[in-house]
């Protein structure tokens, strides 16, 4: 049998597996997937003490780390790469009932998590009904003649939270007049203009404003005037 070349020392107890056909040097079982080496001779797990343990892929660290504290007795595995001339760790080998026990516990981390996500959620979702009514508020006060549901309409889209748009703006946020009229001449441009027309049709989007900008205006006199709509 080849020499099998043996992993560096760790703390602990260590499992290889093997890249080639190797056999236990004490029972000849194999062709083995795991084995520990003893004085350089391979040994099948059920020999080296170790064929109770179950094993556990590396990946979820948590999972992991949980699973040897759950543990009285596990290994570390680890497979020689010969493109980078290192074992690497493949995962561990833990007790069945520790296994158990720490999947119970990271699921209820988990739940513990999704439920500060709701918390979470419902905490954003009051803030931006607060945040959005205060952008309405000052809609109406900067155009009295904005009707009351356009208003509504124009701040709940400028501050819808992840759009990157205008509310969302730390000028946005401070509600300054810049932003907030900024919000009010987009939202006249594309639902009171033919603007999103003139883009369809292939006009620059300079040319676009250009040519409704006086629509604009007009609106927006109306509305600053107190008057509802356009006259």
């Amino acid at each position: 049998m080849a020499p099998l070349a043996t992993p560096p020392h760790r703390t602990g107890l260590l499992v290889v597996q093997p890249l080639k056909r190797r056999h236990c040097g004490e029972c000849q079982a194999g062709p083995l997937q795991m084995l520990v080496l003893e004085d350089g001779a391979p040994r099948c797990l059920d020999c080296a003490d170790l064929g109770h343990l179950v094993f556990l892929p590396r990946g979820d660290t948590a999972l992991t780390r949980r699973s040897r504290e759950e543990s009285a007795l596990s290994a570390v595995v680890v497979r020689f790469n010969r493109r980078k001339g290192r074992y690497e760790r493949q995962g561990v080998l833990v007790e069945e009932a520790g296994l158990a026990r720490a999947e119970e516990r990271c699921l209820a981390d988990a739940e513990a998590r999704r439920r500060r996500r709701m918390r979470d959620a419902r905490r954003r979702a009051g803030e931006d009904v607060r945040f959005a009514e205060a952008f309405g508020a000052e809609i109406r006060r900067l155009f009295p003649g904005c009707p009351a549901d356009r208003a509504r309409d124009i701040a709940g889209h400028a501050s819808m939270r992840g759009s990157g748009r205008v509310g969302r703006s730390a000028a946005g946020r401070a509600l300054t007049e810049v932003a907030v009229t900024s919000a009010v001449v987009a939202a006249v441009r594309h639902t009171d203009t033919p603007y999103d027309q003139l883009l369809m049709s292939g006009v620059p989007r300079h040319e676009a404003r250009r040519r409704i900008m006086a629509m604009v205006e007009t609106t927006l006199r109306a509305w600053r005037a107190g008057v509802s709509e356009a006259g």
